[in-house]
């Protein structure tokens, strides 16, 4: 009796040791960063430029710069704060690899909170990674992250996060988010040391016109929208006409002046940068959902979405052609181009001219694989 126990015992640890070993094979393929390919003309800056201690740390991420022909202003854009909205990231990585600056400057950070690349948010169930097949039948991968900083750099949180420098109260976890650490601090936690280089990144480039790549749920309010500071509004206007002339719907929202720790809020008071927030609707992130799987997350098709659009529940559009992830990343394209344009138009001497860069319709009928680069 004793030998089959043991046997037993021995099973059972073999079984454990299996599972482990698979866990942890995941769990370091996580923190393997995700490849980029630039296109001709871009150089590779790190952002513990801005802040030195960032150096060496999972916090530090590349800085891709593109400098024009002609005199103009500086475009920056951030995808990456929440790693669990791939349309932000996909966007700021396309421009990477297929932006032309002829008037200006171009700087693109694709992963900004690099080490919620590493890990899933919990009890979310959500894929570690998305595959696109590219034209000459090559595959690319791309992590599929969390919306906080990783609890490896930043552990434990407090009860109540208190942004500096406003004295706001908020949750514990929001400690962990980055688009509530701004205007950061450089001896704060691994959140604030962050945000803090990305605003000396705007301070010390004189950074023209700024973009936060985002996405949310459908039932959110703030969705398929531009979200501005003041400063901006009528820049967001207009495009937003021009959006709407080429059949994209977009709202524009006011950025809340007394919600603080926000991209579109603090980067608007603490720099010369006029800043928008791009925000499209991400099945993938909402409480409706079923199986959260790679499938969902490139279709946006959902049979609960379906059943909350036909109550009237939903804050965009839907129907059986979801929301796919190429509609999605076209459509952070189209805004931010038509941003970069309207703002060139209202003010001249700051400019910037960008070619290449995929439209909505390229990007809806040929895939986001056709416009990545191939590493081979």
């Amino acid at each position: 009796m004793m030998g089959k126990e043991r046997r037993s015992a021995l099973l059972m640890l073999a079984l454990a040791a299996a599972v482990c070993l698979w866990a942890s094979r995941d769990f370091l393929a996580m923190r393997e960063r995700d490849r980029v390919f630039p296109a001709p003309g871009f150089r590779v800056e790190m952002l513990s430029s801005y802040l030195p201690d960032l150096k060496g740390t999972g916090m530090d991420t590349e800085v891709y710069v593109q400098e024009g022909p002609e005199k103009g202003g500086t475009v920056f854009v951030l995808g990456g704060t929440h790693p669990n909205e791939p349309a932000g990231y996909l966007a700021a990585v396309l421009l990477v690899e297929n932006a032309k600056v002829r008037r200006g400057r171009l700087m693109v950070v694709p992963f900004g909170n690099a080490s919620g690349f590493t890990h899933n948010q919990p009890q979310e169930a959500s894929p570690n990674r998305l595959t696109f097949q590219l034209d000459d039948g090559s595959m690319r991968t791309f992590r599929y992250g969390s919306r906080d900083v990783s609890p490896l750099v930043m552990w434990p949180v407090p009860d109540v996060y208190v942004h500096k420098p406003s004295g706001q109260s908020l949750s514990g976890n929001e400690s962990r988010n980055l688009n509530r650490s701004y205007p950061g601090d450089p001896d704060g936690s691994p959140a604030e040391r962050l945000g803090f280089a990305i605003m000396e990144l705007l301070r010390r480039e004189e950074v023209s016109v700024a973009f936060d790549l985002h996405e949310a749920s459908p039932e959110y309010p703030v969705v398929d929208a531009i979200v501005a500071h003041e400063k901006g509004m009528e820049v967001a206007a207009a495009a937003a006409m021009d959006l709407k002339l080429e059949g994209i719907e977009m709202r524009l929202e006011p950025s809340p002046k007394n919600l603080r720790g926000l991209s579109h809020r603090e980067w608007g008071d603490g720099t010369g940068a006029v800043p928008f927030l791009i925000e499209t609707a991400n099945p993938s992130q909402g409480r409706l959902r079923g199986r959260t799987d790679e499938r969902l997350v490139k279709t946006g098709l959902d049979k609960a979405y379906l059943k909350a659009s036909s109550l009237g529940r939903l804050f965009v559009p839907y129907d059986q052609g979801g929301k796919p992830l190429d509609e999605r990343v076209g459509r952070q394209l189209a805004t931010l181009s038509a941003l970069v344009s309207a703002f060139s138009m209202f003010d001249q001497d700051r400019g910037v001219e960008i070619r290449g860069i995929p439209s909505y319709q390229d990007v809806m009928s040929r895939g986001i694989g056709h416009f990545l680069r191939s590493g081979r």
